[in-house]
């Protein structure tokens, strides 16, 4: 009896781990993650829908938790060796720092700063995003496969594939250096995760990184195409450099 009340209590969590994924495959809707800029018509989505995002997600993580009999361990939702996820948490979050400003240095020539107003917004959504992710994936999917016999070196690449194909940024017309480095946060973050037995390391370099990605770019969610950022556009409307309008003179007494 107590064997089927623990086998019940595993499948519950994996039915639930798979809602995870739904929910992050569906974050576009929410306007959360990597969508939470103005949508195409020019609109922002609703507070309520964004929070709504954040909570079902924080919701299932924590059912998770309290329902799989060993989510600490099989499934590392907990912060493993703490030493190691503190340490690992900063050198994962210093890199994504050095690969944010070498991208705004290469897309923009410069740190594209953003406005001070929308940081509050940007801080909950790169945390929220981070911790809901690294519970989806780096935690309870990466637990599972291993649970299940795969391979842990497949494994990680498994969950950081789903990973990437969750958030939806292979598609045309996405920024192909999110979808880079989405791959590259969820490889490091499995590695991390099964050195540490915990997903602490990874959600900490995962935050940071998102964070110093929106303090580079200026944006919270992707980024504009080519020529669509508004200095760009900007840019376009004024004179070559070197030239000067010429207005219209008043008329003097001799042009009468």
């Amino acid at each position: 009896m107590d064997d089927f009340i623990l086998l019940s209590r595993s499948l519950i969590a994996v039915g639930l781990t798979l809602l995870l994924a739904l929910l992050r495959l569906d974050a576009e809707r929410f306007g959360t993650a990597e969508y939470y800029e103005v949508t195409g018509a020019g609109e922002r989505p609703r507070l309520r829908r964004r929070l709504a995002w954040y909570g079902l997600g924080f919701g299932i993580a924590v059912l998770i938790l309290s329902i799989h009999p060993a989510a600490r361990t099989e499934l590392f939702l907990g912060s493993g060796d703490r030493l190691g996820a503190v340490l690992g948490g900063i050198a994962f979050g210093g890199l994504g720092v050095l690969v944010a400003v070498g991208f705004a240095s290469y897309r923009y020539h410069r740190i594209r700063l953003p406005a001070e107003s929308s940081y509050p917004g940007a801080l909950l959504n790169s945390t929220a995003t981070a911790l809901i992710d690294e519970v989806t994936f780096r935690g309870a999917m990466f637990g599972l496969l291993l649970t299940g016999g795969v391979d842990p070196t497949l494994a990680n690449l498994l969950q950081a594939i789903i990973y990437a194909l969750a958030t939806r940024l292979g598609a045309p017309g996405r920024d192909r250096y999110l979808l880079g480095l989405t791959l590259g946060i969820g490889l490091l973050g499995g590695w991390l995760t099964a050195l540490t037995g915990g997903i602490a390391a990874s959600f900490l370099g995962h935050a940071v990184t998102r964070f110093a990605v929106f303090l580079c770019t200026g944006h919270i969610g992707q980024t504009m195409p080519r020529g669509r950022e508004v200095e760009e556009i900007e840019k376009r409307r004024r004179p070559p450099e070197g030239w000067r309008v010429i207005g219209s003179r008043e008329p003097t007494s001799r042009d009468r």
